[in-house]
């Protein structure tokens, strides 16, 4: 925990004080503006998208009892996706675009895993039906680029592969306002995942009933990648490798999956406006990167 710590301390720093201008003391008026006005709501936004995607998938992994249960996999990532392909390929004017369709995109790809789930058998089932719901979404998503101009499809594509670029302060009020409905979910949702994680016959004997439970989880879930994916947009596989290397630091709980993915992100952002910069890299391929070196070692070590 304490080198978790440290490093989560020089994230932070190095996120504010690293790119182009380089921060150092005494800080200049116009270098307050750079750190204040651009990078800090960019390290709250990447802080915030990492720990809600990481508790997501945590969330799922624990209650369908699957390692490989992840928000990818929610529909709403993709419903998010799609709802800002179909408006940016249509031309359409929508206020406060694209977090309004996003967050409307998110809501009803979560809804209609819901509503498809319901009755479902067994933790299988719920991932193979949020699975075709996701690629729907997803064929949705590339039919509405493939629409675009070419000035068009590259702000697009950098946004469907997850970016922080052009986060302000006002894009984090209706986050503020997710997260005020979120956090009290997790919480209540926390005893029936604790129950799931036993087994279907252990929870039914507690008095759980299964199958309304895991929907409850997913409902909080899809809340959770719904408040991020909008301005932040699908970052890739955070719900996958937060959980996982919590496990492997043998601390897999809520508080230190979240601080994972909220890491992960972050440090991630800064490479991604600093390494090539000018040119900036989409965080979500970043993102990517990592869960394909924790994937590997959780094989090694297991």
């Amino acid at each position: 925990m304490r080198l978790l710590a440290l490093a989560a301390v020089a994230a932070v720093v190095g996120a504010l004080a690293l790119g182009q201008p380089v921060v150092a003391w005494p800080v200049t008026e116009l270098e307050q503006v750079v750190v204040w006005q651009l990078r800090a709501p960019r390290l709250v936004l990447g802080a915030v998208a990492g720990a809600c995607l990481g508790v997501a998938g945590l969330l799922l992994q624990e209650s369908l009892r699957n390692p490989l249960a992840v928000p990818e996999l929610l529909g709403v990532s993709g419903g998010a996706a799609a709802a800002v392909g179909t408006t940016v390929a249509f031309g359409l004017d929508v206020p406060g675009a694209p977090l309004t369709p996003a967050l409307v995109g998110a809501a009803l790809g979560g809804a209609l895993t819901l509503v498809a789930v319901r009755g479902a058998e067994g933790p299988a089932a719920v991932l193979l039906i949020g699975a075709a719901v996701g690629s729907a979404a997803q064929a949705v998503m590339l039919a509405a680029t493939a629409m675009t101009d070419t000035r068009e499809q590259g702000v697009l594509v950098r946004y469907l592969l997850g970016s922080l670029t052009g986060t302000t302060w006002p894009t984090l009020v209706p986050v503020a306002v997710g997260l005020a409905v979120a956090v009290p979910a997790v919480l209540v949702a926390l005893p029936r995942v604790r129950l799931l994680r036993l087994g279907d016959d252990e929870a039914m004997s507690a008095g759980l009933r299964p199958g309304r439970a895991r929907v409850a989880v997913l409902a909080v879930a899809s809340l959770l990648v719904a408040v991020v994916v909008g301005p932040a947009g699908p970052v890739a596989w955070v719900g996958f490798f937060a959980p996982r290397l919590a496990a492997r630091l043998g601390r897999p709980s809520v508080g230190v999956t979240a601080s994972l993915g909220a890491l992960v992100v972050v440090v991630a952002d800064l490479v991604a406006r600093t390494v090539l910069y000018p040119v900036e890299l989409p965080v979500g391929g970043l993102t990517a990167l990592a869960a394909v070196g924790v994937g590997l070692l959780v094989r090694r070590r297991a």
